[in-house]
């Protein structure tokens, strides 16, 4: 089962934060068809949000097809997203590349912010495909 992190200081709205937690979660193949989300009180209880924030960031999963709420059993994943590159040799790669980064004085903020420059860079196409 999938653990939501909030951070509060990002910017970023909290159902927004769900919403990418989770479609990452299917990217990584943490999430596959048929697993069960969190309830939103399971959600509530570990965050300390608001309960409709919760059930906004299922809305718009489930407005984007990628889960499905079941009346009175809660809210499934109906699709996973990617090729769960979790094993891929690339991923490999990366780790050993954040490995360097951190060892020549990189911070997480550092590190998100190249790597995001790049992916700008690569994938400027597909900007505002997600939200």
């Amino acid at each position: 089962m999938v653990e939501y992190r909030i951070d509060r200081r990002s910017g970023v709205a909290t159902y927004v934060q769900i919403v990418q937690q989770t479609k990452q979660a299917l990217r990584l193949g943490l999430l596959e068809p048929g697993d069960k989300l969190p309830t939103a009180r399971e959600v509530v209880e570990a965050t300390a949000i608001n309960p409709n924030t919760v059930l906004k960031a299922y809305r718009e999963l489930e407005r984007e097809g990628l889960v499905e709420a079941r009346r009175g059993l809660g809210t499934f994943v109906r699709k996973s997203l990617g090729a769960h590159p979790v094993d891929s040799p690339l991923r490999a790669e990366l780790d050993q590349w954040t490995v360097r980064a951190k060892k020549t004085g990189l911070e997480r903020g550092d590190v998100e912010a190249l790597f995001t420059s790049v992916l700008d860079e690569h994938f400027k196409e597909d900007q505002g495909d997600e939200a």
